[in-house]
């Protein structure tokens, strides 16, 4: 049976975004850590492949793999630790508070443009006897 009165969940609006902000960040750590741990796995393999078991052995193609692995890596190490941080919510937050000023602020000049262009026919003030 439904009830007509909720329960509040005593978390306000501010607090699920951080918490949510949170489960965001671990996530990507998370999957940075499981990259780094296929890198290892992957890098040693595709050289033990390459060197031990001979295979493509008259080229040192290995190498080259896991060195562009190894950049694609950095990439996502920056992305985690360098921009996630500095292009965040908080950014986001305050670019998008800025373009509603800014649209309000065209909103308003565009209404006193109309306004001045069309004028509203004022009405005659009655005389008080």
């Amino acid at each position: 049976m439904i009830s007509k009165h909720r329960k509040e969940s005593g978390l306000d609006l501010e607090q699920h975004d951080l918490i949510e902000h949170a489960q965001e960040r671990i996530q990507r750590k998370k999957n940075l850590y499981r990259h780094f741990v296929w890198f290892l796995i992957g890098g040693v393999g595709l050289v033990l492949l390459n060197k031990v078991f001979n295979y493509g052995a008259d080229y040192d193609w290995s190498y080259w793999v896991v060195g562009v692995w190894g950049i694609l890596f950095v990439v996502h190490l920056v992305n985690v630790f360098i921009l996630s941080p500095f292009i965040g919510k908080d950014w986001e937050r305050s670019q998008r508070e800025k373009l509603i000023i800014a649209q309000k602020e065209k909103i308003a000049a565009l209404k006193q443009e109309i306004e001045r262009e069309f004028p509203l026919p004022s009405t005659p003030k009655k005389k008080v006897e």
